[in-house]
């Protein structure tokens, strides 16, 4: 940095990412739990899975974020689908292949996996 015009881009960049922030809470969040447990059970590629096919699809409405702990360790990878109207969605024992399901039914064309979700592993 070598001068104020330099430090003051900086800053307009910054804010502008965090206003991005911001104003997507108005579309769908999916969070991977990624503490130790879940990336011990494979929440990584989970993740990047979701990641890759979400910018694929060239979704702008959905951001999808690494969480902390969920707090359901049994299940991990666990992966929750906040919709824009606050309805969440916790899909457990995930992988790849299921995270892309996941964007193409629930995400694309807003039908939940019911066989991936919570209520189906507790029953």
């Amino acid at each position: 940095m070598k001068s104020l015009a330099e430090l003051k881009a900086i800053r307009d960049r910054a804010k502008a990412a965090v206003n991005v922030r911001e104003n997507s809470e108005a579309g769908t969040r999916v969070l991977v739990g990624m503490a130790t447990c879940g990336i011990a059970a494979g929440a990584r590629p989970v993740l990047t899975a979701l990641v890759d096919e979400v910018a694929k699809r060239q979704l702008p409405d959905v951001m999808v974020t690494q969480t902390g702990c969920i707090g359901i360790c049994q299940y991990e990878p666990v992966v929750e689908v906040v919709d824009p109207d606050g309805t969440k969605t916790t899909y457990v024992k995930m992988t790849a292949e299921k995270a892309l399901r996941v964007v193409n039914d629930h995400l694309v064309n807003h039908n939940v996996v019911k066989e991936y979700t919570i209520g189906a592993y507790q029953q």
